[in-house]
């Protein structure tokens, strides 16, 4: 690339510089007493090179000022009473263990927490995450690795024997081999039971038994490569978790099942689900602890079936299925404070909202489909707006969460007041919800309100075979309805496939980052997107190079017949895994009449065969494809709808990113299609990033990322380019 270029930036425009330093607010926990919520922040400087780390606290009763508490080293922090927080770190020095510190928190006008934190103890080795404490049991649960033996205390003995067997050869007999952008070494996740306690002078000690809860059963959670806090939970006696199935080759099985042991390892776990079933997620108990609820897909295999809500009841040994009739797919959920109320996060048309529904008496037998009434199959939306996580119930009855938006990163919100509303749910009235949802914290609302940030616009058309399909645009900064060719426009495509643009923030694919850049964005959800439904999901399975592309068609021209103001001759593309896929398959496409003068590709496939064998989580090519890629389904479909069959058609210039530790889809895909670009002289560049896996994580190569893609489309679609 020859010419000079530099990004816009200042003013009202929101650049890949503010999104990269912008604070990035975590998900909200309340405290016991639930007059406080912390939040994990964190906030990157160019100028110091640093990513800095912090914990808001904001109060939820009162309209005291939120409070900031520096954590110098990072580091996790948790509560374990309503004025005290737990801040694990690690140590300074070579041979590196996590430390256990106390801040206490004071607030009476106003809010502060100590300035020198008390050393509580100490763990074994640097590792330990993935804290619940329980103040009434004295224990707090963890998660880390552990080799065969099951034992904390020599984790780091053994780490040593390992560094120093005299090779560097990994050896394999069964699969993961890697997984995600980690090669799979001899240790494994578990969960861990210790005391933690305060003593007759109030100061909290950590104890020195360290229980692997899980020794001996060949389970391993929380499950990766993403599982956290939410893959257990735990009451004053229990420890609830899910875990693959022990007894499947994980590379293509999907099962996972849930078990409940004791929380100080004393017993056995003891399995909740049985029968067929696939994925098993979010398992928590009720508020009065005698029952478990989590979510179950049906299909092993495939990790985008729809995830439905079951129930065990612990007392009477029963378990049933509570949402088989819902077409929609949690990801959430948390009790009412009288168990009669299970409010829960659901994506739901692009959007991702607190649900309200009841739970019915148990039946009197086990059952997938138990004969309901109504007001147990109807769910009742709380809000209407942005991407909910992180639901939690206050002891009081209220209801906090984190919502992000297109126009905002997380923020906390609270539902005060429910009981009128609850009441009339359990009577089967069916209200609409007509309460307040309380914003708490505004942790950017300074820092973007100057900025032009579009909140997106809805808008539907007729797609693939009828089919209502929804999408949304973002208009760039000086947008002015009625302007002829004015703007250049740009295709977001998204991956997954089972995924969706939502109203919600990202700081990697953020739409308002493309259109501050003068840009107006398109962003569909074609066949396959989630959050309309299970049957529009499953519909690409099979069809990845089909009914999507019939639906972005006639998408496309549906926006250009609309809106006269965008400029078809500068139109530019751009998606990421699945998304990649569809730049690669659009390439060779080009009677689809979409008239891109530049595209762009990160971490696509290239080639689907070779991306069945070569990816790491087998099931999922087994699933989307029919089967493996030797056997006569696939094949057919090979021939059909993999990218390298018409590579001879291609011709529009195309910007390629890969990263190099990207195991889902390995770094070749990208240079393969570079190398298939270079050969027939099409215009073409090639983006590697050696320390990146599926996404861009690090604040500069994010930038380089931002540099490189809006240089690539400003040459083929900047004013300067006709």
């Amino acid at each position: 690339m020859t010419t000079d270029y530099s990004l816009k930036q200042g003013g009202s425009i929101f650049s890949p510089v503010d999104l990269i330093t912008l604070g990035r607010p975590g998900a909200g926990v309340a405290n016991p007493a639930g007059d406080l919520v912390l939040v994990p922040f964190s906030e990157y400087s160019f100028e110091d090179e640093r990513n800095s780390k912090s914990i808001w606290l904001a109060p939820l009763q009162s309209k005291h000022q939120p409070f900031q508490v520096p954590l110098a080293k990072g580091g996790e922090a948790f509560w374990l009473d309503a004025r005290t927080i737990a801040h694990a770190v690690e140590s300074e020095g070579d041979d590196k263990v996590l430390e256990l510190y106390a801040i206490s928190v004071k607030f009476e006008t106003q809010l502060s927490a100590d300035s020198t934190p008390k050393l509580i103890g100490t763990f074994p080795t640097a590792g330990a995450t993935n804290f619940r404490y329980s103040a009434e049991a004295g224990r707090l649960v963890f998660s880390d690795y552990v080799y065969a033996d099951g034992d904390l205390t020599k984790a780091k003995e053994n780490d040593k024997m390992w560094e120093k067997r005299g090779n560097t050869a990994l050896v394999y007999d069964t699969t993961f081999e890697r997984e995600w952008d980690t090669w799979v070494l001899p240790k494994t996740k578990s969960l861990f039971s210790v005391t933690l306690k305060q003593n007759e002078n109030k100061e909290w000690a950590l104890g020195s038994e360290w229980t692997n809860a899980l020794h001996g059963t060949g389970h391993s959670a929380p499950v990766e490569p993403f599982g956290g806090t939410d893959d257990f939970d735990i009451s004053t006696k229990s420890i609830v978790y899910t875990t693959k199935d022990a007894k499947l080759p994980p590379a293509w099985h999907t099962k996972q099942n849930v078990y409940i042991t004791d929380i100080d390892g004393s017993g056995k776990p003891r399995e909740l689900t049985s029968g067929k079933h696939g994925a098993t997620h979010f398992p928590i108990f009720s508020s009065k602890q005698d029952k478990v609820a989590w979510l179950e897909l049906d299909r092993d295999g495939y990790e985008s079936d729809r995830a439905k809500v079951v129930i065990y009841d612990l007392e009477k040994d029963v378990k049933y299925t509570l949402t088989q009739k819902w077409d929609r797919s949690p990801d959430g959920m948390t009790f009412s404070k009288d168990d009669k109320i299970l409010y829960l996060t659901v994506g739901d048309h692009a959007k991702v909202k607190v649900f309200a529904l009841p739970v019915p008496p148990t039946p009197s037998s086990s059952t997938t489909h138990p004969d309901l009434d109504k007001k147990y199959t109807s769910p009742i939306a709380l809000t209407r707006t942005g991407s909910a996580s992180g639901i939690q119930l206050l002891h009081d009855g209220s209801v906090v969460f984190t919502k992000g938006s297109l126009t905002s990163p997380n923020d906390v919100f609270i539902i005060r007041d429910l009981k009128s509303f609850e009441e009339s749910v359990l009577k089967g009235d069916q209200p609409e919800f007509r309460g307040k949802v309380e914003q708490i914290t505004r942790f950017t609302e300074e820092k973007l309100k100057d900025k032009h940030l579009s909140p997106g616009e809805e808008f539907w058309f007729e797609g693939a075979e009828g089919k209502k399909v929804q999408g949304w645009t973002l208009k760039p900064p000086g947008f002015k309805e009625g302007e002829k060719k004015k703007w250049p426009v740009l295709l977001l495509i998204h991956g997954g496939p089972q995924g969706a643009w939502e109203d919600g923030w990202s700081s990697r694919w953020n739409p308002n980052v493309f259109a501050s850049q003068g840009y107006f964005v398109v962003a569909m959800n074609p066949s396959g997107s989630t959050t309309f439904g299970q049957e529009f999901t499953d519909s690409i399975a099979e069809n990845w190079g089909g009914k999507p592309f019939e639906d972005m068609r006639l998408g496309w021209k549906h926006i250009l017949k609309n809106h006269q103001e965008v400029d078809p001759e500068r139109a530019v593309a751009a998606g990421a895994s699945w998304g990649g896929y569809a730049i690669n398959w659009i390439q060779g496409h080009p009677e689809y009449g979409f008239n891109f003068k530049a595209l762009v590709c990160h971490d696509g496939v290239f080639d689907v065969n070779y991306n069945g064998y070569s990816t790491d989580e087998l099931f999922f090519f087994n699933h989307e494809w029919g089967g493996r890629p030797w056997e006569k389904k696939p094949k057919e479909l090979f021939a059909k709808y993999n990218p390298i069959h018409f590579v001879d058609k291609w011709g529009t210039p195309q910007l390629i990113i890969h990263g190099s530790k990207d195991y889902r889809l390995p770094e070749t895909e990208g240079i393969g299609a570079f190398h298939a670009l270079q050969q027939q002289g099409i215009p073409s560049r090639l983006v590697i990033f050696p320390d990146e896996n599926h996404w861009v994580l690090k604040h500069g190569n994010s930038l380089k990322w931002h540099t490189e893609v809006f240089r690539w489309f400003d040459k083929y679609a900047g004013e300067g380019a006709q």
